[in-house]
């Protein structure tokens, strides 16, 4: 068989890097290779359009196992993981018989937020009954005032079901710098807080206790390396005090630290994350010493897909972005994974989101058996390339806020982790205004008849009692689609929905392309939008467009066509309602002059030209 492999391949001649930049060149026709096909990415480094075996010659990690200190392809020797659900505690019968249903269902895996109310030793032995602790990994969340004392009661419960506690997987979420990140209060009681946690759940070895939290960093809009970069501070500094408060030893208290990272729809990128993160971490727990390189050394990774990017409307893409995030974060051999159902953001989820949310994971198990092989994307070019990239990016983050910012927990407390994040959301909401970054039936490509303002129930931020407390600024977690929605919801709420008319003439090609971005363009606004066939003359089409009542009419045409018909337009109309011309004609200083103001192609920036017209029209923008 392998005679007849190298019989096969010897009928290819081997073709060098330089044959195939040769090649590229010639059909790139004079057109830079660096600005045509090298991508920049938000992350600080440049990715080629092809790699080789020769690009990861160099790099250690391809001669790593999975199971095997650095642990860049994986903690385990299979690719099996917690498929979790979270649940809202209000009632502890109704949530007892939720999971029980959920069990039957594929779930692994619970996130239990334990409400004030229900935070008390009857109502989480009821939420417990008939549950087999030792197999289903439980998570408990609750106000970081109350978790102490739910870590005492669910051992004392634990204990009076005679379990082996030792063997009980789970967590008692505690996200050590939430305050600081997430409410923008300066605060040193995590410390308190954590040495309290340690000490209740020090008979539940597979539990974590310390959270870092790179979902809030994900959700607030964090590049990957930023994410990446801060957790690892953040988990260090954790680290590192509870060592030195004299907890346990790095080896033991490294174990009880949990990574709960976002994933976003960046699919390599994502999956690469992953890699890197667990190697990174494994190298800075592995300084503390040799008996720090085994199981102390492996990170647990909880992973949620990303809110930043979900929207209101055409809400079932956000299925879409979750599946793909799911398959990231799967392949990249996480712990356990959370996958938000569709409507998360404007409501409470109901049984159809939930069922649709848990069944995206499970079709990855069991139809595409996902959790039968270990990282599959070791040896690839691109994706080892990808992991090597973001480490060394991360890496250098990391070594900014321990050697110039003096740790996480003093950055944070100055809000310079907070400022960072919060320039990096302001830059992608740039970019999806201006459509360099897609965000599909939000900024591109609507539903054009949509309707969203009814069916939205929940907000996206909630109030909390300490927040009167901040001093310092919180992360920004605008969703990258918010300003195109308060624009639409605006539309939605005017007393008139605005119709836009396509005054489509001359060349057939050039009308019907610009047509159809126009028609996107003001249909992402919310604005009823009239296309034609064409017209004959301008003044027919003005015609039209007055006597369907237009409040915008755009003309679509060809470049060479407009210095004709836009002057002929523009005073046909006679200022009764915006005119706008659909492209970047090179006559267009010539048009400005005789008073068109108004432009749109693929270089504007729809968001800011979208208010403008609101603007124009009367509408209301939401705030």
């Amino acid at each position: 068989m392998n005679q007849t492999k190298e019989k096969l391949f010897s009928q290819f001649p081997e073709i060098s890097t330089q044959e195939w930049m040769q090649k590229i060149e010639a059909d790139l026709k004079g057109a830079p290779f660096d600005k045509k096909l090298v991508w920049r990415t938000n992350e600080g480094f440049n990715v080629n359009p092809f790699y080789r075996a020769e690009d990861i010659a160099h790099l250690k990690t391809t001669d790593a196992l999975p199971g095997e200190f650095p642990y860049v392809r994986g903690t385990k020797v299979c690719n099996s993981w917690y498929v979790r659900q979270d649940i809202n505690v209000t009632n502890a019968e109704e949530a007892n018989a939720k999971m029980k249903e959920l069990l039957g269902k594929g779930i692994t895996s619970f996130g239990l937020k334990v409400s004030k109310e229900m935070a008390s030793k009857q109502h989480l032995t009821t939420l417990l009954d008939g549950i087999d602790v030792e197999k289903v990994e439980l998570n408990y969340l609750s106000c970081r005032t109350r978790i102490v004392a739910v870590a005492k009661i669910i051992v004392e419960i634990y204990r009076e079901k005679g379990v082996d506690l030792a063997a009980c997987p789970g967590s008692f979420h505690f996200d050590v710098f939430k305050k600081q990140l997430s409410k923008g209060v300066v605060t040193d009681e995590w410390i308190m807080i954590g040495k309290e946690l340690l000490c209740s759940a020090y008979e539940l070895k597979k539990f974590t206790v310390l959270d870092v939290a790179g979902i809030s960093l994900a959700n607030a809009g964090a590049f990957v390396y930023q994410e990446l970069g801060f957790a690892l501070s953040a988990a260090t500094t954790i680290l590192d005090t509870f060592v030195a408060e004299g907890c346990g030893s790095a080896a033991e208290i490294a174990p009880r630290i949990r990574f709960d990272m976002g994933v976003g729809t960046n699919y390599f990128m994502e999956l690469a994350k992953f890699r890197a993160l667990r190697w990174l971490w494994a190298e800075i727990v592995g300084t503390h010493g040799e008996d720090c390189k085994g199981d102390a050394a492996k990170a647990v990774v909880h992973a949620e897909t990303s809110s930043w990017n979900m929207s209101i409307y055409d809400a079932y893409v956000n299925m879409l972005r979750t599946q793909t995030e799911a398959m990231s974060a799967t392949l990249a051999g996480v712990h356990s994974l959370t996958v938000l159902p569709f409507d998360a953001v404007y409501k409470e989820s109901d049984e159809f989101s939930e069922r649709i949310a848990r069944n995206q994971q499970l079709l990855l198990k069991e139809e595409c058996h996902f959790d039968r092989v270990v990282d599959p994307g070791a040896g690839s070019y691109y994706i080892e390339h990808l992991t090597s990239a973001i480490a060394e990016q991360a890496w250098k983050l990391f070594l900014h806020i321990e050697e110039d910012l003096g740790g996480f927990a003093k950055a944070a407390n100055e809000g310079a982790i907070q400022a960072a994040v919060n320039e990096s959301n302001q830059k992608r909401h740039k970019d999806v205004a201006t459509r360099r970054e897609s965000l599909l039936g939000t900024n591109i490509f609507p539903n054009f008849s949509e309707m969203a303002k009814d069916k939205i129930t929940k907000q996206d931020v909630v109030s909390c009692s300490c927040e009167k407390h901040a001093t310092i600024t919180a992360l920004d977690y605008r969703r990258g689609g918010s300003d195109f929605e308060l624009l639409r919801l605006a539309t939605e709420e005017a007393p008139k929905r605005p119709l836009v008319f396509m005054l489509t003439i001359g060349n057939l090609a050039m009308r019907l392309a610009r047509s159809q971005f126009s028609s996107n363009f003001f249909a992402v606004a919310g604005y009823e939008v009239k296309d034609n066939l064409g017209f004959n003359t301008v003044q027919e089409g003005v015609d039209a467009a007055m006597a369907a009542k237009a409040d915008v009419i755009v003309l679509c045409s060809s470049d060479d066509e407009y210095a004709e018909y836009a002057p002929q337009a523009y005073e046909a109309i006679a200022g009764r309602v915006p005119f706008v011309v659909a492209g970047a004609p090179a006559c267009m200083e010539e048009l400005k002059e005789k008073g068109i103001e108004h432009f749109i192609h693929v270089k504007v920036n729809v968001l800011e030209t979208l208010q403008g017209f609101h603007k124009l029209l009367g509408i209301q923008e939401k705030k």
